[in-house]
């Protein structure tokens, strides 16, 4: 049986979701979120554009490591931006 392979870079791409998860518990509790449009093709929640922020970056990343052989940390800080941008202006 193989098991999943827990190098630094998962670890922290873990704990990172898991403070995004915490740290948007707590903006909601603290200011509730009021849906808008933005950009994306529906009206979201900051919960619904992070979730679909978290999906873009996927599959970028997921590109970047399928099309190039270039430093996998440059795919990771595009798909980091491809999240900021979907969350502020999506």
């Amino acid at each position: 049986m193989e098991w999943m392979a827990w190098t630094p870079v998962v670890e922290v791409f873990f704990i990172c979701v898991v403070l995004m998860l915490i740290g948007m518990t707590i903006w909601e509790v603290v200011s509730p979120t009021v849906a808008r449009r933005g950009f994306l093709p529906m009206v979201t929640t900051r919960g619904d554009r992070l979730f679909l922020g978290l999906l873009g970056a996927a599959y970028v990343n997921l590109a970047w490591a399928g099309v190039t052989d270039a430093a996998q940390w440059i795919g990771a800080g595009i798909s980091f931006v491809v999240l900021l941008i979907v969350m502020r202006w999506g």
